[in-house]
């Protein structure tokens, strides 16, 4: 993943690798590059490297929404909205109503395997996208795991996994 700030006039290059033993994925190499003469010499000495690659992990989750046969692989990041947000404004609203139960967990399901692998904790992900107090993040987690979601994927609730 590239990401240019014509600002500062430095662009850093981020290669990362999934990890199964730490369940994210891990930078395995940070390049930071000049835009010309006129940089920011503190910017190209300090990158947010987890910033980027936060951006990047929704461009390498892809999913399918349907269970039909052909269903076509959507990733994260063609589902984010214009405002950087992960879902849909509709979807968020309809999976917080009373009763919507597996629309619910499968949307935690990806809003947690979302963080988990970049590296955020979920609560505050779902607790952002879905409009919710972190309290109730919280126990839709513990639920959603409870209704057999998210197996394999651990985490301390409110941390970035491997904490």
């Amino acid at each position: 993943m590239t990401a240019r700030d014509d600002d500062a006039a430095v662009e850093t290059t981020v290669e990362a690798h999934y990890s199964a033993a730490k369940g994210r994925y891990v930078p395995t190499v940070i390049v930071n590059r000049a835009l010309g003469d006129d940089f920011d010499e503190s910017r190209l000495r300090h990158t947010f490297t987890q910033a980027i690659l936060q951006a990047a992990v929704p461009h390498c989750i892809a999913l399918r929404l349907e269970d039909a046969p052909g269903a076509k692989w959507i990733s994260i990041a063609d589902l984010t909205t214009g405002d950087g947000r992960i879902l849909p404004d509709w979807l968020a609203g309809s999976v917080v109503k009373r009763g919507v139960k597996d629309e619910r967990w499968d949307v935690i399901e990806i809003l947690y395997g979302t963080a988990a692998l970049s590296g955020t904790p979920p609560v505050k992900l779902i607790s952002l996208e879905l409009d919710v107090p972190e309290r109730t993040a919280t126990d839709w987690i513990k639920k959603a795991r409870a209704a057999g979601r998210m197996t394999g994927m651990t985490s301390n609730i409110g941390r970035p996994p491997g904490e």
